[in-house]
């Protein structure tokens, strides 16, 4: 079970993400790439599965390229990667079919484990990126209301029940009545909130994650299997550039 963080605790923690960033630079992000066909003539963004890790994967499952991205909800560079870097990650190279996109959750604290619960709430669908980037984009609008909370509310929910303590935090943050506006209702997000099986794989991922490629921040991504060594599409893309062997 992931730790329990006071809600100042939680707060402090947005500016504590982003890992080092290399000197590599984009090369050849122009040249053609051969496209592969998706199934029943459709989009590759619509193929989208959960993988064993538990993390989202959108794109071909067999692409030559894997891109794997470690994020936090409540990662202010994770947010600015979501409205920059995804965009071109999916319009220039998932859609194409050589490169699969699969998103996993980096858990820090508990209002980024309430933000992830809701966000996967709807399983491996399409929907999950399209909800997870507004999410994002409006995260500084959920903080804000998170930082509102008396401090008295703040204590009283540190003494809630794992499941309750999400729920409530949820409520706080705004997010049940702003997920039901993009499709998710209030009753299927209250259950997600309560899924104690979704909290151990998300924080288990978290565990995978630093132990398998020593993780120093977020976002982080890793490339065919290599963590690149930058945390910004600049970085990123030359990384796929050169698995792709242009």
């Amino acid at each position: 079970m992931i730790k329990k963080l006071s809600l100042l605790a939680a707060i402090a923690t947005l500016s504590a993400c982003g890992g080092a960033d290399g000197n590599k630079s984009a090369a050849n992000s122009n040249a053609p790439i051969t496209p592969v066909a998706a199934p029943n003539g459709g989009d590759w963004t619509q193929t989208v599965s959960q993988t064993p890790e538990g993390g989202m994967l959108m794109g071909n499952p067999d692409a030559k390229v894997k891109v794997i991205e470690y994020a936090s909800m409540t990662c202010p560079h994770c947010a600015e990667f979501a409205a920059e870097g995804e965009p071109q990650l999916v319009d220039k190279y998932v859609k194409t079919g050589q490169v699969s996109y699969e998103f996993r959750n980096f858990v820090r604290d508990p209002l980024d484990l309430t933000m992830s619960l809701v966000g996967r709430c709807g399983g491996a669908n399409p929907a999950f990126f399209k909800l997870t980037s507004q999410m994002f984009a409006d995260q500084r609008a959920i903080f804000e209301r998170v930082q509102a909370i008396p401090a008295a509310q703040q204590q009283a929910l540190q003494t809630l029940p794992a499941g309750q303590q999400f729920q409530k935090m949820a409520e706080f943050a705004g997010l049940p009545a702003w997920a039901a506006q993009r499709g998710l209702p209030s009753a299927k997000s209250t259950a997600c909130l309560a899924d104690q099986g979704t909290v151990d794989r998300l924080v288990q991922m978290t565990s995978d994650g630093t132990s398998q490629y020593n993780l120093q921040g977020t976002p982080s991504f890793i490339v065919n299997g290599e963590l690149v060594q930058g945390s910004t599409w600049a970085l990123v893309e030359p990384a796929i550039r050169e698995e792709l062997g242009n």
